[in-house]
């Protein structure tokens, strides 16, 4: 009778332990949530930001390249979570944050770049264009004079 109970015992702590222990160790459905929701925010302001860029000009082809590859993550973290493994859906979006650090710095980066690019061609493009029509005038205006006094001599003679 002591070995049953004592097996009882031992079959009761060894339950509890596994029980109990193993969700004290992982993530909870809270805090997967939580995890989640914030990357999908960053998600959101990244792209934000990459559409910037490119309404500027930019090249953002290696942004989207990141873009993608955080949304497949994180797609991956809402699998996750929707199957009860709260633990890798964490790893996931904690994978997928890291990611995006430094992101929305380098698409503002190269917004800027190519603002600044815009701004360079604009500048050489009017400036062009109106040294172009000045050397047109005085050009055609020379070719005139020119032509002029040709005719001048020509009569004299």
């Amino acid at each position: 009778m002591r070995v049953r109970f004592c097996f009882i015992l031992l079959f009761v702590l060894v339950f509890s332990f596994f029980g109990f222990s193993i969700p004290c160790f992982g993530a909870n459905g809270g805090d997967a949530l939580s995890v989640i929701s914030d990357v999908e925010g960053r998600i959101v302001v990244c792209y934000r930001a990459v559409a910037e860029a490119d309404r500027a000009g930019a090249n953002v082809s290696s942004l989207l390249r990141v873009l993608n590859e955080a949304g497949w993550l994180l797609s991956r973290a809402k699998v996750a979570y929707s199957q009860g493994d709260f633990g890798s859906a964490v790893a996931y979006a904690n994978e997928c944050g890291s990611m995006l650090d430094g992101f929305v710095d380098e698409a503002d980066g190269l917004r800027r770049d190519a603002e600044a690019a815009a701004r360079w061609d604009f500048m050489v493009n009017f400036f062009g264009s109106a040294v172009g029509a000045v050397c047109i005038v005085v050009g055609g205006y020379a070719l005139w004079v020119f032509l002029k006094r040709r005719e001048e001599i020509a009569e004299r003679v």
